[in-house]
This record gives structure tokens, sequence and C-alpha cells, in this order.
């Protein structure tokens, strides 16, 4: 999907923005999630190539900028890619270096729950930076409050098909649960029909291109495989 380039008037400001929301992020999370954030922020402020939208690097000047070796690396991209922050444009084989793109809309899902730490201004310009929003047909569903639902456990899997759904979604893909289905809301279930929601456009459309077999595959096995999966958005 094209999109426009971070560069001309304003760029710098939003280049910021992203530095400061990916900081937020680490700040406020785990010791992985600051190790990663800060490794991710490092990549960035060094070689991150603004005009093209990418960077190129390999694994190996990679270990050396990050102070760690290949294998963490491999294990580094591979979490970056799970938690949609960034996107493999050209992968590294036969002595090409890979190519990456950072997605901006991920960094500021990710950090959402603390733009208030730094400012209105700063949650003003983050907020208009968002997914345009999407027209959604067919009946309204409910209002994600996703700070509030991040990071939730689901059961374990003995409970309610929805609560069965999140269990196996977390067991098959723990790195990116917390960032991209601890938000999804349960809005309607019956009638061979399960309508789910998502908290924004830009995180239905990420989960519907990177797990969306995935999350049907779950559905079906909770609510029967028969039944139709429904995505919207909340609000």
């Amino acid at each position: 999907m094209e999109r426009a380039r971070i560069t001309g008037p304003g760029a710098g400001v939003w280049k910021y923005d992203i530095l400061t929301a990916l900081t937020l992020w680490g700040l406020h999370g785990s010791q992985g999630e600051q190790a990663t954030a800060l490794r991710l922020v490092a990549m960035i402020t060094a070689r991150y190539n603004w005009q093209r939208d990418e960077i190129a690097i390999g694994q190996r000047d990679l270990a050396r900028l990050w102070g760690v070796t290949e294998r963490t690396v491999k294990r580094e991209i591979k979490r970056l890619g799970q938690l949609g922050l960034l996107e493999v444009l050209r992968p590294g084989v036969r002595g090409r270096v890979a190519s990456y793109r950072l997605v901006p809309e991920a960094v500021a899902a990710l950090s959402q729950p603390h733009w208030d730490r730094v400012g209105p201004d700063f949650i003003e310009r983050l907020a208009a930076r968002r997914a345009a929003p999407v027209t959604q047909e067919g009946p309204q569903v409910l209002r994600v409050d996703f700070r509030k639902l991040r990071g939730a456990e689901p059961a374990d899997g003995a409970g309610d098909p929805w609560s069965q759904v999140q269990a196996r979604l977390r067991a098959a893909a723990p790195e990116a649960y917390g960032a991209w289905f601890a938000g999804l809301q349960l809005t309607g279930a019956g009638e061979g029909r399960v309508e789910i929601a998502a908290q924004s456009a830009f995180v239905l459309r990420y989960i519907e291109t990177h797990f969306g077999e995935m999350l049907r595959g779950a559905v079906a096995e909770a609510f029967g495989a028969e039944t139709e999966m429904v995505l919207g958005v909340s609000g």
C-alpha cells in the first residue's frame, strides 16, 4: 500500500513525535519492550532513509549497532514485525541486506495509552495522524477503551467461546497479542454470525492483512466451522 513519505513541511515535527511515541511505549512497558523500543529508536536515528521511507541494513551491522549477537537481531526483527512496527520490504538473501519500513500508525497504536503524559498538543497531532475513519455498514458496535483492554488476560480457554478465541490468539501469537488482539471486542454473536470490533481502522486493516487467517481459525474453533466472521470498527 502506497503512503505519503515523511518529508517536506512539518516532517521534522512528525519524526520527533514518532520517536517520542516509541520512547513512551518503551518507558512504560516491560523490560523487553524497553529494550525493543531503544533498539528501534537507535535503528531509526542512525540509518533510516526518510526520503525513500525505508532502512536497508544487514544483521551484522545491526548486531554491532545494538551490541548484541546476530541471533538476537533475528529474534528482535521478528518481534518488531509481529508488533507491526516494521514491515519487511525486501528480505536479506544471497548477500543482499534486508530492507524495512517503519509503520508510524503502529507506533501510535502502541503508545496511545501514554499520550497524555506529553501534553494536549502531542495528543492532537498523534490523533490526527491515526488512520482515516471508515464507513461501517450494518449494526452499530460499542466503543472500546483500548487503554483499559490492552494487555488484558484472556481466560484459559475453558470458558465462553470468546474467551476461548482470546486464549487461542494469545497462545498462537504471544508477542502480537497485547498490541493487536487484546483490544478486540465481541459485539454480536448468533445465528451463525460473529461480529468483532477493532479500536481503529488501522488496527482493523492490519489484523485483516497479517492475522486474518489466524483470527478466522480461532473463531471457527470456538464458535463452529460454519460461523461467518464480520470485522468492524468501534464507535
